[in-house]
């Protein structure tokens, strides 16, 4: 008869696969995923209340151009995803007025524009043999990869963009509730979202290279989405958001490493999948407790803390 404590043992094996917890891959893996995660889910809310969802999935399309224009002329994929992030994110700003209604065309406007080119750059990616494997690692990312100096930039541009946040965290809150009332008060609107976007071009660039492209966006929706419904206060969301980002980001590692033993043997599953499906069924489990005042936080709650 086994005891218990062979048994708790035989059941920590199972979920954590030999060397998981000496493995440097790993731990950079766990900290550079989760402090990505930390910043894509407080800016994530911001996205929402803004209602700019969409120019958050387009930011990540786009990415395609900086990610792939980057290992064509053999600059590290970060840069690249950057580059197009902050570009891209201006350029939205300005093509848009100050009506969120118009929002929405400057965005489809840039992402036609953008997305041929990147197609092309992708494709010139694919057909040449010292970048082959470009197009998996672009779209779906490559988070064990991440290591050394490009760690390092990705966790100062974190950091970079949690400073911004909260730089901006009332006026930008007040704005989102209401653009006129933000103007009266002497907040320089254009400026704010313009500086906005730049941080969520970048958020989207990080997240970029974790998840992918393709999947980048619901990195940066989903734990928003999902906080937006569980509580009334943007504060708490933004915190709700971030754990939840990060909570997933650190299974998904998990289980991402054990799947290397899973059958067939070597094959491992890529951590995108496991992060994602992680946050889908988190948004799919908070629709069963929902606020009762209705989805998200209250006008007159964010104007409270916006003043």
């Amino acid at each position: 008869m086994s005891s218990p404590r062979s048994g708790f043992g035989s059941g920590f094996r199972f979920l954590f696969e030999p060397g998981f917890f000496s493995s440097g891959p790993v731990h950079a893996a766990l900290l550079t995923g989760t402090v990505v995660a930390l910043v894509s889910g407080a800016v994530g809310v911001f996205t929402v209340l803004r209602g700019q969802s969409f120019a958050g999935h387009s930011l990540a399309d786009l990415g395609t151009l900086g990610g792939s224009g980057a290992f064509l002329f053999g600059v590290g994929p970060l840069w690249g995803f950057i580059a197009a992030g902050v570009a891209v994110g201006g350029a939205m700003d300005l093509a848009s007025t100050r009506r969120r209604a118009s929002r929405g065309v400057a965005t489809g406007i840039v992402l036609g524009a953008v997305q041929g080119v990147s197609a092309l750059l992708l494709y010139l990616d694919t057909t040449s043999g010292s970048t082959t494997g470009v197009t998996v690692t672009v779209l779906f990312g490559s988070l064990f990869a991440v290591s050394g100096y490009t760690a390092t930039a990705t966790l100062a541009f974190a950091l970079l963009g949690l400073a911004s946040l909260a730089v901006c965290y009332r006026p930008l809150l007040l704005d989102s509730v209401s653009t006129d009332l933000a103007a009266a008060r002497g907040v320089r609107v254009r400026l704010l979202g313009l500086a906005f976007m730049v941080v969520m071009g970048i958020t989207v660039a990080l997240s970029s290279l974790i998840v992918g492209t393709i999947l980048s966006p619901a990195l940066l929706i989903g734990p928003a989405a999902t906080a937006l419904r569980l509580t009334q206060s943007p504060l708490a969301a933004m915190g709700t958001a971030a754990a939840l980002g990060a909570l997933a980001t650190g299974l998904g590692v998990l289980l991402a490493y054990d799947s290397y033993h899973w059958k067939p043997v070597g094959n491992g599953w890529p951590v995108s999948l496991f992060v994602i499906a992680l946050l889908f069924t988190a948004y799919l489990l908070s629709g069963l407790r929902r606020p009762r005042a209705g989805t998200g936080p209250a006008p007159a709650t964010a104007t409270t803390e916006a003043a």
